[in-house]
């Protein structure tokens, strides 16, 4: 989600990312000083979060490889939506556990997905849920819109077009150095311009979208 990213950050909003592992577990390497990965992973986020104009990243610092959907989890994203207030949060899909043939969704990726999406409801607005957090200055807070990335097309699917982000969305990927060799990135485009196709856009990246709350016509 990279270039929808970029693309709200343009259009004046306020960009946050949380990071909930702490990357220890992206090296095979026998003589990988994995303290060492941690700090270098840490850099390569933050530059990349810089590439799209993200204005703050926060980094929970959950052991890599090892996560799973706790209420510790719960409570620490609870907190964090409790403090920042977003009117949107962005998240993987905690059902999907297969991509194609050739891919399987990694376990953090689930647990992440699965807590975030219990964070935003019920915890986040409701008040007796973890009551510790209102000792410590949280109130509740209704998100108005959940993104789930995903690659399927259905009612709830919307499109955002990042046809001027799309480069900038290579270029974040690429500060990921340790992680992925991007080359001239035209396999990325090549995704993007797939799943533009059903919204007839040159690159784009789909959502399924749930509104968890409406304004009113008197702005309430």
């Amino acid at each position: 989600m990279g270039g929808s990213a970029a693309r709200w950050a343009d259009d004046g909003h306020d960009v946050m990312y949380c990071i909930v592992t702490d990357g220890s577990a992206g090296s095979n390497d026998p003589d990988q000083d994995l303290r060492e990965l941690v700090r270098i992973r840490e850099e390569e986020q933050r530059a990349a979060a810089a590439v799209l104009g993200v204005k703050e990243v926060h980094f929970l610092g959950y052991p890599d490889g090892m996560l799973e959907p706790t209420l510790q989890l719960r409570r620490d994203l609870t907190r964090l939506i409790r403090r920042l207030k977003p009117d949107r949060v962005v998240c993987g899909d905690p059902a999907a556990f297969f991509y194609g043939d050739e891919y399987i969704n990694h376990a953090d990726h689930r647990a992440a997905a699965e807590a975030a999406v219990t964070a935003v409801f019920p915890s986040a607005p409701t008040r007796p849920i973890f009551p510790e957090l209102l000792a410590e200055g949280l109130e509740p807070h209704q998100v108005k819109e959940l993104y789930i990335t995903h690659d399927q097309d259905g009612p709830h699917t919307i499109h955002v077009d990042i046809s001027t982000t799309i480069e900038r969305k290579i270029e974040a990927l690429r500060c990921h150095a340790s992680q992925v060799q991007v080359g001239d990135g035209q396999w990325l485009r090549d995704w993007a311009a797939e799943t533009g196709k059903a919204a007839g856009l040159a690159y784009a990246e789909s959502f399924r979208v749930m509104i968890l709350a409406r304004e009113h016509q008197d702005g309430s």
